[in-house]
């Protein structure tokens, strides 16, 4: 799933900010993750150092593919940098190239139909994992005589329902104070008589409420304008409302399934040849976000400056609103591998697994033929060694056995411009073992579709940062393989010897950076450059 950066709860009269973070000052630059420590007082990544370094040194374009939600790619900033396939004319209804895929231009839709219909909504994985064993558990007593695999299968099951009751529950009771709380503010704002983007201080503390929940609906705004603007704070609640409406009516109903539009034979991973050419789809917002990171034109006077500057972003959609698919995440893989990608950001994750194996396969045909596989950590604030995340860079068995790790794979975990102990995002995932390096990740300003831009938080956001330096030192360094290049990037981050603070259980405690990953660094491009620099001449 396309998840969010944080949670958004009631509690009371608690309102708990469902994007943004207080993390990174407001002072901060705009393409402040491209800055540099030394030069600009915040913990970017140094890109424009190592542009520095890279002066007079040629580069060849690098083929990037985006597995998400979709990319607007007639954004100003991204149609010149979109991968185009030259094989293929545009619209006449054949595979010119024969690959399988019909009018594929700048990439494929996993999601959709051969008439053009998409997929915009889906369940979680575990509601559709309910669903399938349901009919065969749900009846199942302790006593109930099962085969050894069928026990494993109710054990799993059982804790399913436990999870899904929770988030069930938790999304009915978000679902019902959000919209209370938007009516009454509509209320508000319509006797204001004011836009919300011109709505003050001075505006609430002169209105009078005519009820209970108009004083709680004031109280909260109040206490949000200390630290945000009106129209930004009822925009924050716009998307609470979204997104509980979306938990409730597609993410956790079990009698939703939209797998028909798609008319593929679900149950075949094999199968590889449906969907349709509309990379864009019917919500385009992270996946336009994500390729801006990337690869938004440089240096053109227009919106931002992506990580790389050689860069070609083919897209391919097969993040829903709701949890990705195993077969189609396989399927996007293998479909960027065989066109050229040499870099695969995945900005998406959640906590079950269908089709591992047909994953694993697809990861594996990408590391033999030398792709880079970037994944985010996931914005839950767990240890993934512990809570699982799924895609993951470890081979397991059907017993989840580990059998292997993936040498192409770096999975990223966020941090925020924040020199102290909020460095580290509060929502980012962490791991010792599983995740490999850190990267800015909250207030990080990107393309958002029909050409605007927008701030956005979470390790959707950092995950591109990385495949960004990764599509870099390809480009200006076609001799390093995809091993290489992730040994140069974990090699290369600016370690942090200040502690910072994690969630555990509940609580907060204060680690340091190589606790709760495998690097216990940032990443950083200049040293990255430097590194691979080294790299080559050892090679000589």
């Amino acid at each position: 799933m396309i998840g969010t950066s944080r949670l958004c709860t009631l509690i009371g009269i608690a309102l708990l900010p469902y994007f943004g973070s207080a993390q990174s000052k407001s002072t901060n630059p705009p393409n402040w993750y491209n800055l540099d420590y030394q030069a600009d007082g915040v913990r970017g990544i140094s890109t424009e150092k190592a542009y520095e370094l890279l002066k007079g040194r040629k580069s060849t374009p690098v083929i990037v593919g985006v597995l998400d939600g979709g990319v607007d790619y007639k954004h100003e900033d991204l149609k010149d940098v979109m991968w185009t396939n030259k094989k293929e004319v545009a619209g006449d209804g054949k595979d010119n190239d024969g690959n399988g895929y019909i009018d594929d231009i700048h990439g494929w839709n996993f999601i959709g139909n051969a008439t053009g219909e998409n997929v915009q909504y889906d369940n979680l994985e575990v509601t559709r994992l309910i669903r399938l064993y349901e009919p065969k558990y749900i009846s199942v007593l302790p006593s109930t005589p099962l085969t050894e695999e069928e026990r494993r299968e109710f054990v799993a099951y059982q804790k399913m329902i436990s999870d899904y009751t929770s988030k069930l529950d938790q999304a009915n009771f978000g679902n019902t104070n959000y919209v209370r709380l938007k009516e009454e503010l509509d209320i508000i704002i319509k006797k204001i008589g004011k836009d919300p983007k011109d709505i003050t201080k001075a505006d609430l503390d002169s209105y009078t409420a005519t009820s209970d929940r108009q004083k709680m609906a004031l109280r909260m705004a109040n206490r949000e304008l200390a630290n945000t603007p009106f129209d930004k704070f009822y925009k924050d609640l716009e998307d609470g409302v979204k997104y509980f409406s979306g938990q409730t009516k597609y993410h956790l109903n079990k009698a939703y399934d939209s797998r028909s539009i798609v008319g593929d034979n679900y149950e075949n991973a094999s199968e590889r040849d449906y969907g349709n050419p509309d990379i864009k789809g019917p919500d385009a917002d992270h996946g336009t976000h994500v390729a801006g990171i990337i690869g938004a034109k440089r240096d053109n006077g227009i919106g931002i400056n992506g990580v790389a500057d050689n860069v070609q972003i083919m897209g391919i959609r097969l993040v829903p609103d709701g949890d990705e698919r195993d077969k189609d995440v396989a399927n996007g893989i293998r479909y960027a591998v065989a066109n050229g990608a040499k870099v695969i950001n995945m900005s998406f994750g959640k906590g079950y697994v269908y089709n591992k194996e047909t994953v694993d396969e697809a990861v594996k045909y990408a590391e033999e033929n030398d792709v880079l596989l970037v994944h985010a950590a996931g914005n839950d604030s767990k240890d993934n060694d512990i809570v699982k995340n799924y895609p993951m860079k470890y081979f397991t068995d059907s017993l989840g056995a580990v059998l292997g790790e993936a040498s192409n794979w770096i999975t990223v975990g966020a941090t925020s411009s924040g020199l102290d102990d909020d460095l580290l995002a509060s929502f980012s995932n962490y791991g010792y073992k599983s995740v490999d390096v850190f990267a800015p990740g909250v207030k990080i300003n990107s393309t958002m579709p029909e050409s605007t831009y927008k701030e956005q938080d979470g390790t959707s956001m950092a995950a591109p940062v990385v495949a960004g330096l990764a599509a870099l030192i390809r480009s200006y360094y076609p001799e390093l393989s995809a091993k290489e290049v992730k040994s140069v990037i974990l090699k290369s981050v600016t370690k942090v010897d200040d502690k910072v603070k994690i969630q555990v259980d509940g609580s907060t405690k204060k680690v340091y950076l190589d606790e709760i990953s495998v690097t216990g660094g940032i990443v950083n491009a200049k040293r990255a450059v430097e590194e691979a620099n080294n790299y080559i001449q050892t090679k000589k």
